[in-house]
């Protein structure tokens, strides 16, 4: 079953994705599950996993909905507030045998959020109730949240984005050395996603992600790395195929156990996700 561990649904409203800048207009529309079918279809991916996008439970059940009607939505990963008190009545509320994980978007937080302690202890509580975590940030956090890693080895955690380096910026060393820091607990993944829209959108090259996606290969290994196209919002730079092509090239010459791997094996793993076969 190939998978894209990453994707987005939603309804678009100006107030409620603000985040959605005028850099971003061919985003302020509705993006569906019908929608990324076709595409998805089209490359030969059979599932995905839907990932929030707002900050609260209401979109968590939407999407929950959408997987109940639509069987290829394999997993979706929602959103709880860990700092809460009722946390674990939250989780409850949300239960669902689709829902394989959490998330919260640390990247709009401040750089050291990820050492808050209140928050670590939420997270904490994943395991208790059987789901993963995606930490999603910024290069510069990636500090914090290997000290998070590191401190939190019975939770399932999994790295968006391989941390959002500075493609654009040429900020590769200092990623580089983090990414091997927050790979070197086994309880962590990383998805190869989101590489397209850190580079420059109207000038990036196949060999320039290529740099990332063999960087993550060697911090990782094909076991723990699942691709994500990270749709719609790869489209500002580049077609679901091309950033499907980015990974596909990338790992091309390497056993078809590795690839199968990355395409929908470590995925099914990591989440334990059931069949979403359309």
């Amino acid at each position: 079953m190939t998978t894209d561990s990453h994707v987005h649904f939603w309804r678009y409203n100006a107030a409620e994705y603000a985040w959605l800048d005028n850099t971003m207009m061919p985003l302020r529309r509705d993006f569906m599950p019908e929608d990324v079918l076709a595409v998805m279809q089209t490359a030969a991916i059979d599932a995905c996993v839907a990932v929030q996008v707002r900050q609260t439970l209401e979109e968590t059940r939407w999407m929950l909905q959408l997987a109940d009607r639509y069987r290829f939505i394999a997993g979706v990963v929602g959103w709880v507030d860990f700092r809460s008190d009722d946390l674990d009545a939250q989780i409850k509320s949300i239960a669902h045998p689709k829902l394989v994980g959490v998330r919260h978007i640390v990247q709009a937080e401040r750089d050291d959020f990820l050492l808050d302690e209140s928050f670590r202890r939420g997270v904490a509580r994943l395991a208790r109730h059987g789901l993963a975590y995606d930490i999603l940030i910024y290069a510069r956090q990636m500090p914090a949240a290997i000290a998070f890693a590191s401190a939190l080895p019975e939770v399932r955690l999994v790295l968006d984005h391989l941390g959002k380096p500075d493609i654009h910026g040429g900020g590769y060393d200092g990623w580089r050395r983090d990414l091997d820091r927050i790979a070197a607990p086994q309880n962590v993944c990383a998805k190869l996603s989101g590489l397209v829209t850190e580079a420059d959108w109207n000038r990036w090259t196949i060999e320039d992600l290529h740099r990332y996606v063999n960087a993550a290969i060697d911090a990782f290994g094909p076991d723990r790395l699942m691709f994500g196209s990270d749709w719609p919002v790869c489209t500002l730079a580049a077609e679901y195929g091309q950033v499907i092509d980015i990974i596909r090239t990338a790992i091309d010459g390497r056993p078809q156990s590795e690839q199968d791997s990355i395409f929908g094996g470590t995925a099914r793993r990591f989440w334990k996700l059931a069949d979403g076969k359309r």
